[in-house]
């Protein structure tokens, strides 16, 4: 084998490894794009009209569908310019090594007390809150049009924030490591059609950045003091104090810390199937 011949197997696993990276990442965020959907959806069935016209020899519709086919995709980069450009600043935040900062175990747990301190008061008092949680894609988009703060986390700072005096309480606040960055942050408004009608602009906000990023939301109603966690898209809604608290810590795991704890559940239930069979 010569080097030219290496040199040329290395070339096509790395143009094959690309495009099954592209796939995978338009795959990934299709999902939660809802007019991505229906485009796909669109562009599915338009596919499958045409192989039954060839099939069909329908001479006029295959016609017309050629046409569509020829010049649908210039109409479709027009048309959804707002969504090519929200993936592509999509993949720009997204932190392939992973800068932020690793919080230790005695971090992550001074983290979720501090928060859930704040949210058991905000809850009580019928406060507000919406509370970004930054993880592996980056946020500075938001924290650059937001007010910079850079503090200690704490419960105090917290409440104060979203006091309904404060001019920041109506924005959210945006958590980097262990550090307040900012408050008064804007995000996005999810536009799934499938979200309960009744929920307001608050909620809507938490799931629209959750669809953009795979940052941690929690929210406290101010009209009904409930507390819920946005994730990827998902809202879930009127958690207890106790299941929020949960929630937090097992999403604030670091990923090698939650696949070492995978392995750990796969091995004690393979001893305990080990034991039953043996008894």
């Amino acid at each position: 084998m010569t080097i030219n011949s290496v040199l040329t197997i290395i070339q096509k696993i790395v143009d094959i490894s690309l495009v099954w990276m592209l796939i995978y990442f338009v795959l990934k965020n299709l999902k939660n794009n809802v007019k991505m959907v229906l485009l796909f959806k669109g562009v599915l069935l338009i596919l499958i009209l045409k192989v039954i016209s060839d099939a069909l020899n329908l001479v006029t519709i295959g016609l017309i569908l050629e046409y569509v086919i020829m010049w649908g995709p210039l109409a479709l980069i027009i048309i959804f310019q707002p969504e090519i450009r929200n993936i592509l600043e999509h993949l720009g935040r997204n932190q392939l090594l992973g800068s932020h900062k690793i919080l230790t175990l005695d971090e992550r747990e001074k983290l979720v007390y501090e928060i859930m301190n704040a949210v058991e008061y905000l809850r009580k008092a019928r406060i507000g809150a919406l509370i970004v949680i930054e993880r592996d894609i980056s946020l500075n988009e938001y924290i650059q049009r937001s007010k910079k703060i850079y503090a200690d986390i704490s419960s105090e700072l917290l409440i104060s924030i979203f006091f309904p005096r404060n001019p920041l309480h109506d924005g959210g606040v945006i958590i980097q490591g262990n550090t307040i960055t900012s408050a008064g942050a804007v995000f996005p408004i999810s536009v799934n059609s499938k979200i309960n009608k009744r929920l307001g602009t608050r909620h809507r906000a938490a799931i629209g950045i959750s669809e953009e990023s795979d940052a941690i939301v929690l929210v406290v109603s101010e009209e009904t003091g409930k507390i819920s966690i946005a994730l990827n898209g998902n809202l879930n809604y009127n958690l207890s104090l106790d299941d929020a608290r949960m929630m937090l810590i097992e999403e604030l795991k670091p990923k090698s810390e939650t696949l070492l704890d995978d392995e750990l559940e796969d091995e004690e239930l393979d001893k305990d199937v080990d034991n039953n069979e043996n008894a």
